[in-house]
């Protein structure tokens, strides 16, 4: 399903986020009738998916806010969208912010317990918060702030450096903007749409998540430990994917380890440690021709098998050269595909 021709994407800002390679990923894929994608973020592999198809996609995260987003844009895009639909405000900020905090343990207990359970309003809240918001770790709960009652009025105080309570940050307010549209696709021909929140109709945000909602129809969103949809420790339960001999395609994009030497709390779940478990998962499942697997990382983070294929890319646009001096990070990106993807077309050279 796309908006006007395009593809949806998310609204929402993300780290690490691999649109800009999701064609090369699926052209090692191909129309697969099975797809998993266990660290799903912002899911801008499966929404960047180049063609219709038959068959099953299942999607994971552990944090339950974006769990929780993708459920709610499934179930009831147009709640969501009246959720998210709202000037940029920071006493909105904090005080919604204060409010998500306060509903985290429950909403993540609930989303792991029951496939179907969602929150519209959380998620339009959170998704609406985490465009306002400037840095990372939104609803993070790490701060120095909580809310108190006082005299049946309730407030945000400080508890000091060693609280743990709700980070206070100021809103996001400059020409780029980063409200719930940050991400915006064309909504009519030949016209952009004004990226800052105040200036969107309700309208438009609704358009964009029936359009999401409509890509999400037959996807499954769970929650919890990356090993669920990936048959566990040992990967027995992968068999009922293949069923009738049909394959299974398998991106693994894990918060990067320890060894990518990037900052630690990136994330709200995040761990040094979850990507060398994946790795060695690649590595014992790599040989099986009905899987075909796709993990990223940074240059010199996961040291996989010869017969796995290592393909580098820039995550600011388009493919890195080793000759190019621009970002340091940006030319680290890796793709490494197991030994039964895919293998790229050959370029005709001219004269051939």
């Amino acid at each position: 399903m796309s908006v006007s021709g395009e593809t949806p994407k998310a609204p929402f800002p993300w780290f690490g986020g691999k649109s800009r390679v999701a064609d090369v990923i699926w052209s090692r894929f191909g129309n697969v009738p099975n797809y998993i994608e266990p660290f799903f973020g912002s899911g801008a592999v499966l929404l960047g998916r180049p063609s219709q198809f038959d068959g099953v996609e299942t999607v994971n995260d552990l944090d339950g806010m974006v769990a929780n987003f993708w459920r709610a844009v499934k179930a009831d895009p147009e709640a969501v969208a009246f959720h998210a639909a709202w000037p940029v405000n920071e006493n909105d900020l904090h005080a919604r912010h204060a409010w998500l905090v306060e509903r985290k343990e429950s909403l993540q207990s609930q989303l792991e317990g029951d496939p179907d359970f969602c929150d519209a309003k959380v998620a339009g809240w959170w998704c609406w918060g985490i465009c306002c918001w400037i840095g990372g770790r939104f609803c993070s709960g790490d701060g120095p702030w909580q809310v108190v009652e006082e005299n049946g009025v309730r407030k945000l105080v400080h508890l000091g450096d060693a609280g743990r309570g709700v980070n206070r940050r100021l809103v996001h307010l400059g020409d780029a903007g980063r409200g719930v549209n940050r991400k915006r696709v064309h909504l009519s021909p030949g016209r952009g749409v004004i990226r800052k929140l105040v200036h969107q109709t309700r309208s438009g945000i609704v358009e964009w998540m029936n359009a999401l909602a409509d890509r999400l129809a037959r996807v499954r969103v769970c929650c919890g430990d990356w090993r669920r949809v990936c048959g566990g420790r040992t990967g027995d339960a992968l068999k009922h994917f293949f069923a009738a001999g049909n394959r299974c395609a398998v991106f693994l994009d894990p918060p990067y380890a320890d060894t990518a030497e990037r900052r630690p709390n990136i994330y709200n779940k995040d761990c040094l440690q979850v990507a060398h478990d994946v790795r060695r998962w690649c590595i014992d499942h790599g040989g099986d021709e009905r899987l075909r697997i796709c993990l990223a990382g940074y240059e010199g983070e996961h040291d996989m098998p010869d017969s796995w294929e290592c393909v580098e890319w820039k995550a600011n646009g388009g493919y890195a050269s080793l000759s190019d001096d621009e970002n340091v990070n940006a030319r680290k990106e890796r793709l490494w595909f197991s030994p039964h993807c895919l293998k790229p077309k050959r370029e005709r050279r001219l004269f051939e």
